[in-house]
């Protein structure tokens, strides 16, 4: 009988921390030999015209692949970007073709890479997911699960940034 209730109770248990790392595993997802961590974007006011999305690339294959583009239905228009600081001032525009190095990593992240959605046909809502498709050179094109976190957030893993606000 103990044994009935401790298989019992194991099996419970099993399942409950089955049940909270599902959602943290299936927001990673993957591209042949690309992982996509962690897509996320930032809430926007009600009249912003334009939003970020951010993410981790890790790629784990013996090639180089590119980040060739984006789209997205949400927006008009969706560009890689870049920040960067040229004479103290801040300064963003296209990034074109974004190569993820074999074995390596790029992150696009607030004041760095990102994807513009520019055009935004409504607000990004927090809590929402947004479909945003991005295509690779090799791997191809996989649609995003975009989850829109809080106006102020900040992302996962030390990601750091102010609300991005661009006019375009």
């Amino acid at each position: 009988m103990m044994r009935i209730h401790l298989t019992r109770f194991l099996a419970a248990a099993f399942m409950a921390v089955a049940a909270l790392a599902t959602p943290a595993l299936a927001h990673d997802q993957q591209l042949g030999d690309l992982l996509l961590h962690h897509p996320w974007a930032r809430a926007t006011p009600g009249g912003a015209k334009a939003g970020a999305a951010y993410l981790r690339i890790e790629n784990h294959g013996d090639t180089a692949d590119t980040l060739i583009g984006a789209s997205a239905d949400i927006a008009a228009l969706v560009e890689i970007h870049m920040m960067s600081m040229e004479n103290d001032m801040m300064v963003m525009g296209p990034a074109g073709e974004v190569e993820i190095p074999a074995h390596g990593t790029v992150e696009l992240k607030p004041h760095g890479l990102h994807i513009m959605l520019m055009g935004l046909k409504r607000p990004l809502k927090e809590g929402e997911t947004v479909p945003v498709t991005i295509t690779f050179a090799r791997a191809g094109s996989i649609v995003l699960e975009v989850k829109v976190e809080a106006i102020d957030a900040t992302g996962e893993g030390g990601m750091e940034g102010d609300a991005e606000e661009h006019s375009h």
